[in-house]
C-alpha cells in the first residue's frame, strides 16, 4: 500500500509538471510578433512643412504594413522646437526607454540622438549629408546604429531652373545658418555649381530666426535672385524671407516645396512624404532583423518641379513652355 501510494503521488506530480509546460508552451505560441508592442520613438528639431511631411510618410508606412498606434505600435514623438539643449534633453530620454528604434528627422535631431546612444537602431531622414554629419562611416556601409535617407539636394537642377526663371541673374544671394552642417554642405555645393554656371554666391548667416528678416534684407540691392537651401532655421522662417523679396522683387528659389506654397517662386526638389515613406521601408527591415550598419543610406531618385503662378505674376515671370508640365501652385 505505501509503495501504490508513492508512486500515485509521484504520477499525480509529473502530471502536474507536464500539464505547466504545456500551458506555458501554448501562450508562448500564441505570442506571435505582429502581436508585440512595437515602441518607436520620433526625434524632430522644429515644426515646418517639410519635416512634418517626412514624419506622417514614415508613419504611413507602418500602418501601411500593419503596425497600428494603440494597438500593436506606440509612438513617442517629441519636438524641440528649434531648441539644441532640449533636443539633447530629448535623446537623453530616449535612451531610457526601451525603444525598438528612433526616427531621427534632421541633422541636428540624428546628431544628438546617435551621440546620445550607440546601441538603439536610429533611422534619419531630412539629413543632408551623414557623412560630414559623422553620423556614419559611409553612405554605402554605415558601420555605426543609424542609416536612414538623405535629403541632398539637386542643387545643379534648381540653379538651372533658376535660370530659366530669371535668365538674367548674375548674383544669387544664399541665407542659411551657419552651425548646421547640411547647410554648409549645400552652401558648399552651391558655390562649385554656381561657378561652373558663371554665377556668384553672396552669402548671408543667421545664427537664429530673429536673424532672418536683417540677413534678408542685407541681400536686397545686391543680387538677382535669393536661394533658401533645405535650412531648417530659415525654412521655417520663411514668410519673413518672402516678405522682404517680394517688397523688393526679388525671385526667391528654394531647396524644397514648402517654400514654393509660401511664394516662392519654385524648386526641383525632394518630395518630403515620400522620402518619409522610403525610411519607414527601412524601418521594417530592421524591425524584421535587418542591422543598420549594414544597411546603405538611401536618397531620392526622382524630384517634383514646383512653381508659384501667384509669385511669377507678381514678378511678371513668363513660364518657359519646357515647364508647362510643372506641378502648379499659388500662395497660400
Amino acid at each position: 500500500m505505501k509503495r501504490f501510494m508513492a508512486l500515485l503521488i509521484i504520477f499525480s506530480l509529473l502530471t502536474a509538471v507536464l500539464t505547466g509546460c504545456g500551458s506555458t508552451a501554448a501562450t508562448t505560441g500564441s505570442n506571435s510578433t505582429s502581436e508585440k508592442t512595437v515602441k518607436v520613438g520620433i526625434i524632430q528639431i522644429v515644426e515646418h512643412p517639410a519635416l512634418d511631411a517626412a514624419r506622417k510618410g514614415f508613419l504611413e508606412t507602418l500602418a501601411a504594413n500593419g503596425y497600428t498606434e494603440g494597438k500593436n505600435l506606440t509612438v513617442d514623438y517629441k519636438n524641440a522646437q528649434g531648441d539644441q539643449s532640449t533636443l539633447n534633453t530629448i535623446a537623453q530620454q530616449f535612451t531610457s526607454e526601451k525603444l525598438n528604434l528612433v526616427l531621427a528627422i534632421a541633422t541636428p535631431s540624428a546628431q544628438a540622438m546617435a551621440a546620445a546612444s550607440s546601441t538603439i537602431p536610429i533611422l534619419v531622414t531630412a539629413v543632408t549629408d551623414p557623412v560630414a554629419a559623422k553620423l556614419v562611416n559611409s553612405n554605402e556601409k554605415p558601420g555605426t546604429n543609424v542609416t536612414g535617407t538623405t535629403d541632398m539636394n539637386p542643387i545643379k537642377q534648381q540653379f538651372e531652373l533658376l535660370k530659366k526663371l530669371v535668365p538674367q541673374t548674375k548674383k544669387i544671394g544664399v541665407i542659411y545658418n551657419a552651425g548646421e552642417v547640411n547647410s554648409q554642405v549645400q552652401v558648399k555645393m552651391a558655390k562649385d555649381v554656381a561657378a561652373a554656371m558663371g554665377l556668384q554666391i553672396v552669402e548671408a548667416t543667421v545664427a537664429s530666426t530673429a536673424d532672418v528678416q536683417q540677413a534678408t534684407e542685407s541681400l536686397v540691392g545686391k543680387v538677382d535672385v535669393v536661394y533658401v537651401p533645405t535650412d531648417n532655421m530659415v525654412v521655417s522662417a520663411a514668410p519673413t524671407v518672402l516678405q522682404v523679396t517680394n517688397k523688393a522683387k526679388i525671385p526667391v528659389i528654394s531647396g524644397e516645396s514648402s517654400v514654393v506654397d509660401k511664394g516662392a517662386l519654385g524648386t526641383i526638389g525632394i518630395n518630403y512624404e515620400n522620402l518619409g515613406k522610403q525610411t519607414g521601408e527601412m524601418a521594417l527591415q530592421v524591425l524584421k532583423g535587418a542591422k543598420p550598419q549594414d544597411m546603405a543610406i538611401q536618397s531620392q531618385k526622382e524630384f517634383d518641379t514646383v512653381i508659384n503662378k501667384s509669385s511669377a505674376a507678381l514678378l511678371g515671370i513668363n513660364i518657359p513652355d519646357d515647364l508647362k508640365n510643372a506641378t502648379f501652385v499659388e500662395t497660400k
